[in-house]
């Protein structure tokens, strides 16, 4: 699957960042992110695509409910594996999907949202992106080490920058 690859690029250059940084610098406070880790933005990608894993099988996503897991946004190996794990399962057919969520706060129930399986996975490898961006600009601050240039950057804006270089 096109999308699955796609993910699977994004999450090995995630990876690769991941590899080259102390566990120090995975949990220090960056000023340019409001003083968030770059570990506290690798688990909220892990923790998205965790909810689309457990909500394919019950037929419901709700992404409100991921768990803020500690451990992965303080230990960069445990994020590691993680990355690898959700990769291998993301081979799953497409279904159709309900999605839960609440956008106002005085909202009695969620609201339920028609979707399905590769639109999800779509939307997080999106999100992870912007993510992505948000922590090379982590990295920049609390490193030296050197990323593609592609790292954090959307496919069509990659496309897009190419066509204009013609």
């Amino acid at each position: 699957m096109q999308l699955q690859q796609a993910v699977n690029t994004v999450f090995v250059q995630l990876a690769d960042s991941l590899a080259q940084i102390s566990q120090q610098e995975y949990v220090q406070p960056c000023k340019n992110l409001f003083n968030n880790t770059i570990g506290q933005h690798v688990r909220h990608v892990i923790e998205l695509f965790q909810c689309l894993e457990k909500g394919y099988d019950l037929g419901v996503v709700n992404y409100e409910q991921r768990k803020r897991d500690l451990a992965i946004e303080t230990d960069k190996e445990l994020a590691s594996h993680l990355l690898l794990e959700i990769h291998s399962g993301l081979g799953r057919g497409d279904k159709q999907l309900m999605l839960e969520a609440t956008y106002d706060d005085h909202a009695a129930a969620p609201l339920s949202i028609a979707t399905n399986y590769y639109r999800e996975v779509a939307y997080n490898l999106e999100h992870t992106i912007h993510h992505m961006a948000l922590i090379r600009v982590g990295l920049t601050e609390v490193t030296t080490i050197s990323l593609p240039d592609d790292f954090g950057v959307a496919s069509s804006t990659m496309k897009h920058k190419k066509q204009c270089a013609q």
